[in-house]
């Protein structure tokens, strides 16, 4: 085991008892940071002991909250009340709504007026802007505790539950923090996360971090790269952005400057080699790729400028199946079977090869939407893109349909851009031109949503 994992673990405050602290570090170290400057751990324990005291007295957590230190005072406060926190993967009303039917004791908490043309969640509890304080020690939980159930995002099917008990996120926290050896600085890292803290990923490293490493977090989640860059301007020392493609793409194109950077950390969706060597080039800083899912946390990185092959983190074990892969990693109470099919090297890295689902195959040739979908995004004039396989029609035949942005092209023009690089069985059927995909706000793509925009 290494000396940085046995490092985050000591910071986790574990103790004989099988309690451990939810928040570790000296008082006076910054959980936090803004435009108004750090939150020492210190008020952020009195703040989340009122908030404990002010929740309802049962029932599951869903915390909505847009502010990312509210987020954390929140979660923090459930946790301390026994509760579990539940992450739906959209703050969307349908989201929510589907996770309160499958919860009907849960109750929603909030930092901001819940938006006048949505539904009104059932027992929306709203945090005050300025937070109440409470004297008292530090709280700790049971590392058995349930805290939380992630929920998937919906991109193969309907959203489905993961629990998490602490023990589990210390575990993985600590694999986080070997993660990004060489990001991380010593006597403390300032990080703007642009990712919402209820996706896992933006869990794990914008909300889990701040929590048991030496670490800041800026309160806010800023979206256009405007406010990246002045949420990034209001750290005291070169910070590390936690990022996604989409979000990366944005900021290039933008042309906005940004300040200088620790290194900039990528997941949520695909990471392509030309996005992460222009990004280096431009930021003058390492592009980290994070792999992982809902159900197992991140177990994987590569730099992905130079890297095809990702490397598992300490302690994880990669093992391909006829359906998928199996992963094994400390923080999981049994191994975790993905739909993802990867090939490994000599070295124990692996390269992926596509998702069980996504496999095609039609009159005896093979395809992958994946492999489909990069070429989409190849033909000149296409912004944005992705192809999918419809539903068994009347025949049970599954035909392929693509969505593409791409201002100036129509349907035909994208076909025949297509025709040269995709055999004629795989060419999509039924190609829709569209202003915008709906992406959530990790950037990922619902197949409910991609269905309902083809009709199908």
């Amino acid at each position: 085991m290494s000396a940085v994992i046995e490092t985050a673990q000591l910071m986790s405050g574990a103790g004989a008892s099988g309690c451990s602290a939810l928040v570790a570090g000296a008082p006076a170290r910054a959980v936090a940071f803004g435009p108004d400057g750090p939150v020492t751990l210190e008020r952020f324990v009195r703040e989340v002991r009122a908030v404990a005291a002010g929740l309802p007295a049962a029932g599951h957590a869903i915390n909505l909250c847009e502010n990312r230190y509210d987020f954390l005072v929140g979660f923090c406060a459930a946790a301390m009340r026994g509760q579990t926190t539940l992450l739906p993967a959209s703050r969307a009303p349908a989201e929510v709504s589907h996770v309160v039917d499958h919860y009907p004791d849960s109750y929603c908490l909030g930092d901001t007026a819940h938006a006048p043309d949505a539904p009104k969640p059932p027992r929306y509890h709203e945090l005050p802007d300025a937070l109440p304080q409470a004297d008292g020690v530090s709280p700790r939980i049971g590392d058995d505790a349930l805290v939380a159930i992630g929920f998937t995002s919906g991109s193969t099917g309907q959203p489905k539950p993961n629990p998490k008990t602490w023990a589990s996120f210390r575990a993985s926290t600590a694999q986080n923090v070997a993660a990004l050896a060489g990001l991380l600085h010593d006597g403390g890292t300032e990080v703007v996360a642009t990712v919402p803290p209820q996706h896992m990923y933006g869990m794990e490293l914008s909300v889990l971090l701040p929590l048991l490493a030496d670490v800041a977090v800026h309160a806010a989640r800023p979206f256009f790269p405007e406010d990246i860059a002045a949420a990034l301007r209001d750290a005291t020392r070169p910070p590390l952005l936690v990022t996604t493609p989409m979000h990366l793409r944005a900021l290039l194109g933008s042309g906005v400057a940004l300040p200088p950077l620790a290194g900039i950390v990528s997941a949520t969706a695909p990471l392509s080699s030309e996005l992460a060597a222009e990004a280096e080039v431009r930021y003058g800083c390492e592009v980290r790729e994070m792999f992982g899912s809902t159900e197992t946390c991140v177990f994987a990185i590569r730099r992905t400028a130079r890297d095809a092959a990702w490397t598992p983190l300490p302690g994880v074990r990669i093992a391909p199946q006829p359906d998928g892969t199996a992963v094994h990693a400390p923080h999981l109470a049994a191994p975790v079977v993905l739909a993802d099919l990867v090939e490994l090297d000599p070295l124990g890295r692996f390269a992926l090869r596509g998702r069980s689902a996504d496999l095609l195959e039609i009159a005896g040739k093979r395809a992958s939407l994946g492999d489909l979908t990069r070429r989409l995004l190849a033909v000149p004039g296409v912004v944005d893109g992705v192809v999918v396989q419809l539903e068994p029609d009347d025949r049970g035949v599954r035909r392929i349909a693509a969505l593409a942005v791409a201002p100036g092209l129509d349907a035909a023009a994208i076909v025949s851009g297509l025709r040269p690089h995709v055999d004629p069985v795989f060419l999509p059927r039924r190609v829709r031109c569209v202003a915008q995909l709906p992406r959530n706000e990790t950037g990922k793509l619902p197949r409910q949503a991609l269905l309902a925009l083809l009709g199908a």
